[in-house]
This record gives structure tokens, sequence and C-alpha cells, in this order.
């Protein structure tokens, strides 16, 4: 049921105090904002509210909340309004929001560039922005030439940009479909090689060399070479040379999925030597540990961190071929780890046995079978006997301290 209520009559303080108290317990309910705000200006006004002392003003306040059904806060802040402006008027939102950098017509030629070029990645469309402005002077572009590339991503969520777009396509990564991302598993057999590059820095915009370090997973045959760069024209060189070093046939080839091995001249060149290449998985890094062990215990043993320019590169080639090569084959013991599982399924592993190389090879089963055409066992025998592991690793130091003379003498 509606009640219209008329309270014309009360125009003074003590009428008010009196309706007050006989209506205890009622409740008004106003039908609309705007039917609430015209009688609470019209009881402002008669009421005289804003002369009123403390002590008067406090029946007013609770007739209105009374008729109203405002809280007290609501209340309060609709007196202040009206002291303050004059009027009850609905007050506009205020909202906190950023400036307005970039209009529509800045969002539409981002997507007229986008068309363009087939929605290029952010750093190039920005790299675009920056050369329509700067070089071919369009000046439709002078807001955007100083874009950042990640807000390129927001304005490519706009609907302007969404209505104009042929495409609202994500870059795609590129795929390389070299090599296949596995571990490799050898099962005891040689010929499985672990591959990866060590640099030797740069100094004054001068690259260094790149060593190049090869190991057999199963017994730890190592080659070590060394390039100038890491183009494909190099690797495919040196790459194949290097695996004519092995006394073994090479069935596999992992390394990283770096670009100096992920590349169609590698790919071709193991191809024609009918050699497996792999690649390390995403977010396995035991993938490739074994060489990268053995870039830090022998290449950065014996060759440090300091820079080395890439003009001694030959150099430095010279000196894995003379005799660095024959001392890691054939002269200096790696430790083979024995695994085993427990009860639980827990696998620990123990280094007992401690051979080099080239005795880690002879004790493989049927080994003759895995050497190349044309290797025997007499002939690495004699390579291996020639001089004593002492005597060898003295002569390596010696020819390193020469080595350091000059390269690094003449940097």
């Amino acid at each position: 049921m509606t009640v219209n209520m008329d309270d014309s009559e009360i125009l003074t303080i003590p009428r008010l105090r009196r309706f007050l108290a006989a209506s205890r317990g009622w409740k008004f309910k106003g039908l609309s904002r705007a039917d609430k705000y015209a009688w609470l200006e019209t009881a402002v006004h008669r009421f005289a509210y804003h002369t009123l002392c403390r002590k008067d003003k406090g029946p007013v306040r609770r007739y209105i909340m009374l008729a109203t059904g405002f809280s007290r806060a609501q209340m309060n802040r609709l007196l202040n309004r009206k002291l303050l402006n004059g009027s009850l008027a609905k007050a506009p939102g205020k909202r906190h929001r950023f400036a307005t950098t970039y209009t529509t017509k800045d969002i539409e030629l981002l997507a007229e560039t986008d068309n363009a070029h087939g929605r290029l990645s952010g750093p190039a469309t920005q790299a675009i922005f920056l050369r329509q402005f700067r070089d071919y002077d369009e000046k439709g572009f002078e807001r955007l030439k100083d874009i950042s590339s990640s807000h390129i991503y927001n304005l490519r969520a706009a609907p302007a940009y969404r209505a104009k777009a042929l495409t609202t396509g994500k870059t795609k990564s590129v795929n390389v479909a070299i090599g296949v991302r596995r571990k490799p598993d050898p099962k005891g057999k040689p010929g499985h090689l672990r591959v990866d590059t060590v640099h030797q820095g740069d100094r004054d915009g001068v690259k260094g060399v790149y060593n190049i370090n090869l190991v057999d997973e199963v017994t730890q045959w190592e080659v070590v070479t060394c390039v100038e760069g890491i183009s494909e024209a190099w690797m495919d060189y040196v790459l194949e040379n290097a695996l004519t070093l092995f006394p073994f046939r090479i069935r596999g080839f992992h390394s990283d999925n770096g670009g100096e091995f992920i590349n169609g001249r590698v790919a071709g060149m193991l191809g024609r030597q009918v050699v497996a290449q792999t690649k390390s998985r995403s977010c396995r890094t035991n993938d490739n540990a074994l060489v990268e062990g053995k870039n830090g215990s022998i290449i950065r043993k014996h060759m440090g961190y300091w820079h080395i320019a890439g003009r001694h590169a030959g150099k430095v080639n010279g000196f894995y071929m003379g005799v660095f090569n024959r001392y890691l084959n054939y002269h200096r013991p790696c430790g083979f780890a024995t695994v085993s599982v427990d009860a639980k399924g827990k696998r620990s592993q123990k280094y007992e046995t401690y051979l080099t190389p080239y005795e880690a090879l002879k004790r493989i089963p049927n080994a003759c079978a895995y050497l190349k055409g044309g290797v025997t066992f007499e002939q690495l025998d004699r390579l291996a006997a020639a001089e004593s592991d002492n005597a060898c690793a003295r002569r390596m130091q010696e020819e390193k301290r020469r080595l350091f003379s000059r390269v690094l003498g003449g940097q």
C-alpha cells in the first residue's frame, strides 16, 4: 500500500519533536531518488537547517533519516553538498584513469601497418613507426614513433584495432625441423657425441676464439678444436674434420639448440655421414651435462677465462691437435660412475673407477667392432705407449706456456 504523507503543517522544531515522538516504529520509503532529493531540499529550506543551532539540528536530521531511509553517512554527504553547491543535483562520477596518449587515428594506423606487414613483433613494428616518421616524414606517426613495444600489444586489444585489422593472431615462434628433441641413449656403445662451444670472451668489440668441445658419452673420448667464428661455413668444415679424429665410428651428435649446430649445413654434413642429430629438450638442463662439465674441468681449467683474439684461432687449434687431445685421451684418467638403485628406487652414483678414455674404449666388449676402417688397437697402443702420463703432461704444459706467450703477449 502506498501512502502519500503531507507534512506541510510541520513548520517549527517543537511540532517536529512531537511528530518524532508519535512516529516511533514507523518507516517511510521514498518512491525514487529524485523524489527523495526534492523532499530533502524542501525540508532544508522549511526549517532553515544550516542556520539552526546544534541542539535543533538533531531533530531535523532524525526526521530526514526517517522520511527518506538514508543512512547517517549518506545524509551527511547530501547536506554538505547542499551547503556547498546550493543544490542536491547528482554529482558526476569521478574515475581515476591514465591520460589518453594514443588516439583512435593512431590505433587505426597501427592496424594498417600490421595489415601491410603481416603483424610483425612489437619491436619490429616500433622500428617501422620510427622510420615512417624520421625517414619518410609522415607526420601521422609523430606519437607512434615514441611508443614502447609492449604498449603496441595493448593497443592491439582495442576495439578500433580489431575493426581494422585483417589478422589478430599472435607472433608465431620459429620451429626448426633439424634434430630430434630427446636425450640420446647410447646403450653402452661408443660413438654418441655431446657437443658444445666455449667462447673466450670479447674485448673492445673484438670477438674471441670459440673452442668446440666434442665428448663421447660412453668412453669420454674428447676432441677439442678451435675456430675464429661460429658461422655455418666455419662449423661445417671444423666439425667434419673433428669427427675424423675419433678412432671409432660416430653414430650420434647431440648439442643444445644453438644456431651454430642447428643449421642446414651441419645437418647436411651429419646426414652424409649417417649420424643421428639430436638436441636438448626444453627445461632439461642435464641433457648435455657431460660436455658442460668437461667445459669447466678441461677447457676453462687449461685455457682460462681471458680473452684470446679470433686471429689466434689457428695457433690455439695447433696446440689442441698437436698435444692436448692426445694428453686428454691417452694420459688423463676420467671418473666413471657406478650407479646403484636401492629398494625404494633411489639412484646413487659412486666414482670408484678411473680410466683414461682409451682404456675405457678397450674395456667395451667386442671393442674392435666399433673401430673405424683402417684403425687397429695395435696402432692406438703404440700412441698410448709412446710416452708416460707425466711426460705427456709436462710436454702439454710446456706447449701451453709457449702458446700463451704468443697469443696473450700479442693482444
